[in-house]
Formats: structure tokens, sequence, C-alpha cells
């Protein structure tokens, strides 16, 4: 007898939110009509929530101030968004978008400070994420606060130890939920994938998956050379948002915990612009198919204005919608992949096969692409399989294996 579906409340798929005038420059001069523009075409496209960006240095420009002009926009884009159907997370402190770092200049020059491990640094940084919180809530649209942009990001110019990365983590996390209060919301953070497969990465797999309400994950094409290294139109590449997911599952002590894919794109060239729509829709139903994730959030609402300098090339094309504003080949292949699944609204059975991962932090990398652990995975998956990960050193737990339908083991190659 085939175990049956499960129950899981329905999957949400949004947009990580880019305004199409100006990019994040746009809260400098931030204009209510144009930012309800955009939310109108993310919501038109059938999408339920955005999350979005303001700037730390115009949040906090000094270390005991942040203004409450700039918290009173990012509320107001918050409530237009609510207005227009969708629900939103924020993230906090913007730190790093699209290949730009943002600090306040208390960090920097002679004030520099190490913003993982100053403990001044880390209470400013808690009193945005308190001072926000409690902006926020109560707001009926709002899904939760995120410590904010792939903070490891930021590890090469502010380095840390892993257990530093921790006591970061944990005091921003509770100051995160002391704003938010009794209010509902997630409280979460976020790292690029070299938390998942960077060989002794500070930010590791274990504070991903254990610390926050949920375990979010970016996996991108670029990472590792996946796409080069695969092809565009692989099952290594359009499976990748699925393995990403099964991976996070893996570490997380909690076996119900959610997994939310929180970014996701087609970058040119590694996704060529006429495979995009087929890598999206891919990536959808392939990542519908683990039981534990939470939901799907694009990369990104809008590209990036080619009169604006310097971003790396693939930055410029990302969007759902072009520059001017109108939807791309990509925006009709999520949304009617959105619509399909939702109609379907079926949650699939727990993965009964498990390939088991025995790697140290030093060895992480064996979980990548182009690593002899992701390509088995990749070869389970392509001849049939939808194998779940297993840490190693819980191969013997039968109560944790049992509470993840999990009743077959395969060594990791």
């Amino acid at each position: 007898m085939s175990t049956p579906p499960s129950s899981a409340p329905a999957l949400r798929f949004g947009v990580n939110y880019t305004p199409r005038r100006g990019w994040f420059h746009a809260w400098h001069d931030f204009d209510p009509g144009l930012a309800r523009e955009d939310l109108a075409q993310i919501a038109g496209l059938g999408l339920d929530h955005v999350r979005v960006f303001h700037l730390w240095p115009l949040l906090q420009p000094n270390r005991a101030l942040v203004r409450a002009s700039a918290v009173d926009q990012l509320v107001r884009l918050v409530d237009l968004a609510g207005e227009c159907g969708l629900d939103v997370l924020v993230d906090g402190v913007q730190g790093h978008l699209s290949s730009f770092d943002f600090y306040p200049e208390w960090t920097r020059s002679w004030h520099h400070r190490n913003v993982f491990t100053d403990p001044e640094a880390i209470e400013a940084q808690a009193l945005l994420l308190r001072t926000l919180g409690r902006a926020l809530s109560g707001h009926p649209h709002l899904i939760g606060l995120q410590l904010g942009n792939e903070l490891n990001n930021l590890v090469e110019h502010n380095p840390v130890t892993v257990a530093e990365v921790d006591h970061y983590l944990d005091t921003l996390l509770g100051a995160a939920r002391d704003g938010l209060g009794e209010a509902r919301g997630l409280v979460t953070h976020s790292a690029y994938d070299a938390a998942w497969y960077g060989d002794d990465h500070p930010f590791t797999p274990e504070a991903s998956a254990r610390k926050g309400d949920l375990t979010t994950v970016h996996p991108w094409v670029f990472s590792a050379d996946c796409a080069r290294r695969y092809g565009p139109r692989s099952p290594e590449v359009h499976h990748l948002a699925e393995y990403g997911t099964e991976l996070a599952a893996a570490y997380a002590t909690d076996p119900a915990r959610p997994v939310w894919v929180q970014e996701t794109g087609a970058p040119e060239p590694h996704i060529p612009a006429a495979d995009a729509p087929d890598f999206a829709r891919a990536t959808l139903l392939n990542a519908a198919g683990c039981a534990h994730l939470w939901g799907v959030t694009w990369w990104c609402s809008h590209d990036v204005d080619r009169s604006l300098a310097d971003f790396p090339e693939l930055e410029y094309t990302l969007g759902l919608f072009d520059s001017t504003g109108r939807p791309k080949p990509i925006a009709e292949a999520l949304s009617t992949t959105v619509a399909e699944l939702r109609t379907a609204a079926v949650r699939p059975a727990p993965r009964a096969t498990a390939l088991v991962l025995d790697c140290t932090p030093s060895t992480r990398s064996v979980s990548g692409p182009g690593g002899a652990f992701f390509d088995a995975w990749m070869r389970l998956r392509q001849e049939g399989t939808r194998p779940a990960v297993v840490l190693a050193e819980r191969v013997e737990d039968t109560a944790y294996l049992a509470a993840r339908g999990i009743t077959e083991l395969i060594e990791g190659k």
C-alpha cells in the first residue's frame, strides 16, 4: 500500500521584488505609486507573496539611529503589497544585493567594525531588527522578518569563525523575534550556496537547517559552475532546487522542518533566454515533489535597467518582467505552472529511499555540483528513484528515519 499524500499546507509561490525604476536605489526617492504598479504586475501572474529589501545604510546611517522615515517606507511597501493581495517577507540587513555590498559608514574606513564579531556592531543590527519587527508587527500580510539577504557574502571582508557565526545568528534571530513579539510571523535567515557545499565555510549547513523557524535555500545554477558543468538543459540543472531542498532536510534535527526555496532564477548565459521557460517549469515541478517544501520564490520580479552601470551581465536579465514592465516568456511559464500546481493541490508522499551523505566540514564540497555525492544523487534521480538525503550520523536512528518515512538507505558514492 502506498503512503498517502501529505496534508501539509498549500505551497507558496512568489518572487523577490526588484523595483523596475532605479533598482534598490529607488529607496532614495521612494514612490508608492510606482511601487504599486510593480506589485500589481506581480500579483497579476497569480503569485501570492514577495520578498522585499531596504538598504542598510539608509535605514541605519548611525549605529544608534534607525531612521523612522525609512522604516515608514518599508511599512508602506508592505501595505501596498497587501492591497495587491500579496503577502510579504521583509529582509532586514542589506547587506548584499546582486553583487553589491551595502555597509553604513559607521562600519567602514576609520570606523571599521567586523559586522559579525564586533559587539557594538551586532547590537546595532539587533536594534535595527527589533525596530523593524515592532513597526511591522500585526500587519496582516506579513509573512515574517529575515535577518538579511545572504549575509555570508560578507565574510570575505569580515573574517568569522563557526562559533562566532552561531552567536551572531542566535543574537539577531532573538532580536527579530523580540521585535515581532507575540504577532504572527516567521523569523528566518538566509545564506548563499557556500553554506551548503563550501569546504570549511563558517556559515554551516547546521546553522541554516537548525536556526530560525524554517530553512531557506538559494540553489543557483551558477554555483560551483553547475549549468556550465552539466549543461543548461541537463537533469542536474532541472533538479537542482529539488536537490537543494532534500539536502537541507538532511541537516535538520526536526524531521518536519519546512524548507523554502527562497531564491532561484534563470541567469544568462548560464540559462539561455530560449531555455528559461522550460527551466522555470521544471524547477517548480521538481521542487514541488519534496514533501517538506514550504514554497518557491523566484529571483526576480523585474530586470535591472541597462542605464545602471557596473552590474554583472547576468543581473540585467533575471526578471520575470523586462525593465519596461513587459512580461517575458519565463513569466508566462512560471504563472502557468503555479496555476497547475495549485489546481492539483496534492502534496507528495515522503521519500522512502535515502542516499547517505558522509562528509566533514572540510569535504562538504562532495555534496555540491561536481562532487561525488551530488552526482550519485542525480544518477538515482535520473534512474527514476526519488531519493532523500540522510547524514551518516543518523543512519542508526530508527525513530528519526521512521519520522521521515525512510525505509531504504543507499550508501553515497
